[in-house]
């Protein structure tokens, strides 16, 4: 697989993408047992929902860890293909250490940014868990992924839905923010956050824009893994997400109240449905499947 050629007059790397790298990326890492354990059931509810065939080449956009990547992977077989992409090496150091372990010879990893364009008319299948709320071009992304697609191939993402069925990121934000101010407009930011897909009719019209067809969305509701123990889940939002981006950019004055939230937060987590792994917490999101339109 190969990215388009960069347009000269456009930087070779946005400063989200290297927001990414240089800041979350580390973090991502230090939680990837939250971020991989936790999506679990969402991940055994969704993939086989894909109805993936075999011998389908298949492209996973954001593909992180690559644990979905892999799992697609299997679900091809040997005389199929996925290749995953991600702005962060890291990750893709990460995956392909992953795919090695487990045996996987029908899946790769390559580094691009989906919204500088992607290869086109070269897959079956395009995928996205949890990857598209990030795009600061929502248009422009999800326009690359129909591209990718072979005339009348499919697509499927995975999106948060309303933060009132996700209280395990929106609780812990709006607690932050009882003793902290909202990040300001120059804020260094992942992009527009896990609730930027939320809204269905607006959602559609995005992917309506980018040029797809027969869109629709299905709900699925269960738990996420938030964290091995409190003190885990506690250290997991202040790094992370709505709550850590916000203490991220209140620097001193939120390590002035560090104790104050850590405690308000620990009330979060009481309570919540526990077992060997850990903490979990109700969450709900949208699967989102279209087709690319049989002729160009």
């Amino acid at each position: 697989m190969t990215l388009q050629t960069p347009d000269p007059m456009v930087p070779e790397q946005s400063a989200i993408v290297d927001f990414w790298n240089e800041v979350l990326a580390p973090k991502f890492i230090a939680y990837k047992h939250v971020l991989v354990g936790g999506l679990s059931r969402h991940s055994e509810l969704v993939l086989p929902a894909l109805e993936l065939e075999p011998g389908a080449r298949v492209l996973d956009v954001g593909c992180g860890f690559g644990d979905t990547a892999i799992a697609m992977a299997d679900m091809v077989g040997p005389t199929g293909q996925v290749v995953g992409v991600d702005c962060c090496q890291a990750f893709l150091d990460l995956a392909w250490e992953a795919a090695e372990k487990s045996f996987t010879t029908n899946v790769r990893f390559v580094k691009g940014d989906a919204e500088r364009g992607l290869e086109e008319r070269m897959y079956d299948f395009v995928f996205a868990r949890f990857g598209t709320m990030f795009f600061t071009n929502p248009v422009a992304g999800l326009r690359a992924m129909r591209k990718a697609l072979k005339p009348g191939g499919r697509m499927a993402h995975i999106v948060w839905r309303d933060r009132a069925d996700n209280p395990w990121l929106a609780a812990a934000g709006e607690t932050v923010r009882r003793f902290l101010p909202a990040p300001g407009e120059d804020a260094r930011t992942c992009g527009p956050g896990p609730f930027s897909m939320a809204d269905e009719e607006t959602t559609r019209a995005k992917m309506m824009a980018a040029g797809f067809t027969d869109i629709e969305f299905r709900r699925f509701d269960t738990k996420v893994l938030v964290g091995r123990t409190v003190e885990d889940a506690i250290a997991f939002q202040l790094a992370l997400g709505p709550a850590g981006e916000t203490f991220r950019e209140a620097g001193a004055l939120a390590e002035q109240k560090r104790g104050q939230i850590e405690t308000a937060l620990a009330r979060i987590f009481a309570g919540v449905e526990t077992d060997a792994q850990g903490l979990w917490m109700d969450s709900s999101s949208w699967l989102i499947t279209a087709s690319a339109p049989e002729t160009p």
